[in-house]
């Protein structure tokens, strides 16, 4: 789903709210959520999972094309670990 379809099936299944007040309140959730991440801060969404910042340190990589080592300098990556209630809902029988 992307976010279009997600904004649409809230307007469809609230039809007492205007599809441009949706879509803002959907975007403005997003940016939240980045923006803690931005800062650092770990965003919790209770059954659904966490969203957190892991830091990958500097390391030597290799240009797969030509085989030469290239630096690769430390950065910060988006990481998502699942709740309880998500994942019991993937691997229900």
């Amino acid at each position: 789903m992307i976010r279009s379809e997600l904004i649409q099936k809230i307007a469809d299944e609230n039809p007492h709210l205007y599809q441009r007040d949706v879509e803002r309140i959907v975007n403005t959730i997003f940016e939240e959520i980045i923006e803690a991440m931005a800062r650092g801060d770990r965003v919790e969404l209770r059954g659904f999972g966490a969203f957190s910042v892991k830091r990958r340190d500097a390391r030597v990589g290799r240009n797969p094309r030509t085989g030469e080592s290239v630096p690769v300098e430390e950065k910060h990556v988006p990481f998502f670990k699942t709740g309880k209630l998500l994942r019991d809902r993937l691997n229900e029988d």
